[in-house]
């Protein structure tokens, strides 16, 4: 079931990122925030930017959320996307399902534009993105040291709808997930 993130989600999450954090590349955090910064960051996000989890049984498997892609308001209608799959539930379609709800629930705040910043080489991560109309749109070089070495990372982007002129503004996640596209949307997913 794909649902939103709360609060209480935050410890499942952070038990997600741990390997990212530790022995991973997919973050450059490196050091564990801790389940009380997971939570607020869920709780903070969610007001401006969907965040949403895959949960089995009970068990939140997969999360995946949107964020600010740079501070400054011409770049409103952008944001960035990231998405992390419990080694459990892997090499199940459960990414790309998740980000397809993550990218349609986008569309319906108003963004015109998503951001995927990958790793490289993250070829699991590029073929994911590529495979859910991500194009390459250039790579950063040696952007971030960790684990002993430096990395490139690249950016994929994708457009979620033509930009309108003048645009309208963006709808805060918090109000939209009020909203009946929203719930028809979640139905549809779950159904």
């Amino acid at each position: 079931m794909i649902r939103i993130a709360h609060a209480d989600d935050a410890a499942a999450v952070h038990d997600i990122y741990v390997p990212s954090v530790i022995e991973g590349v997919a973050t450059f955090e490196t050091e564990l925030p801790g389940i009380e910064a997971m939570r607020e960051r869920i709780v903070g996000r969610l007001r401006q930017y969907p965040w949403l989890v895959w949960e089995e049984h009970g068990r939140v498997l997969a999360y995946a959320y949107a964020s600010r892609f740079r501070e400054r308001a011409a770049y409103d209608w952008i944001a960035e996307t990231s998405i992390y799959v419990h080694a459990d539930a892997r090499r199940r379609g459960i990414a790309r399902r998740l980000y397809a709800v993550l990218l349609d629930a986008m569309t319906l705040q108003g963004l015109n534009q998503a951001v995927g910043v990958i790793t490289l080489p993250g070829d699991g991560s590029v073929a994911m993105h590529e495979a859910m109309g991500f194009a390459p749109a250039g790579v950063w070089r040696s952007a971030g040291y960790k684990l002993g070495q430096w990395w490139d990372v690249g950016v994929w982007q994708k457009q979620l709808q033509a930009p309108e002129n003048p645009p309208r503004p963006v709808r805060a996640f918090e109000s939209l997930r009020q909203a009946g596209d929203w719930a028809e949307l979640l139905r549809r997913v779950n159904a």
